[in-house]
């Protein structure tokens, strides 16, 4: 920074556009630096392209107001999973059907989307009613695990 007495305004002082030509080309036009205004609306191009984060939430979320992520799985993808697991030769058998143990594959909810075509038996920590009905319907078993009944609606 220059001092006052060698700035631009000081040296032409009395020159009516101070160097900006004939009209006077930047008078009006002030400094736009340091406000906000306009930024939903005329400005609204520069937020896109300089700032695309400038709105939206901020701030401290409490850890206790997240209860976790619940990781579902429909019926209609069982049979592909047992199908996997028995190719990779880590499938269970109890009583001649495939167990699945949804909770040690990282699920934590059994919902009746889709067609079961094997009797099954499946331990999960909650499931729907619509879930239970289809796999009752093909011979299979829900094993609920009683230590985890605080997720989700559970069906008995």
């Amino acid at each position: 920074m220059t001092p006052h007495k060698l700035r631009k305004t000081r040296k032409k002082r009395g020159s009516r556009t101070h160097g900006w030509g004939q009209i006077g080309q930047h008078r009006k036009s002030g400094v736009k630096g340091g406000r906000k205004v306009g930024r939903h609306k005329h400005l609204w191009s520069w937020v896109l392209k300089n700032k695309p984060d400038y709105f939206g939430k901020k701030g401290f979320r409490s850890p206790g107001s997240r209860k976790g992520e619940i990781n579902v799985i429909n019926v209609g993808q069982l049979d592909e999973l047992s199908n996997k697991l028995s190719l990779e030769k880590q499938l269970e058998k109890k009583k001649s059907k495939p167990f699945l143990d949804l909770e040690n594959l990282g699920y934590h909810k059994l919902l009746g989307s889709g067609k079961i075509t094997q009797a099954v038996i499946v331990k999960v920590p909650s499931y729907s009613e619509g879930a239970a009905r289809k796999v009752q319907e093909v011979g299979g078993q829900i094993l609920q695990d009683r230590t985890n009944q605080s997720q989700g609606n559970n069906a008995q």
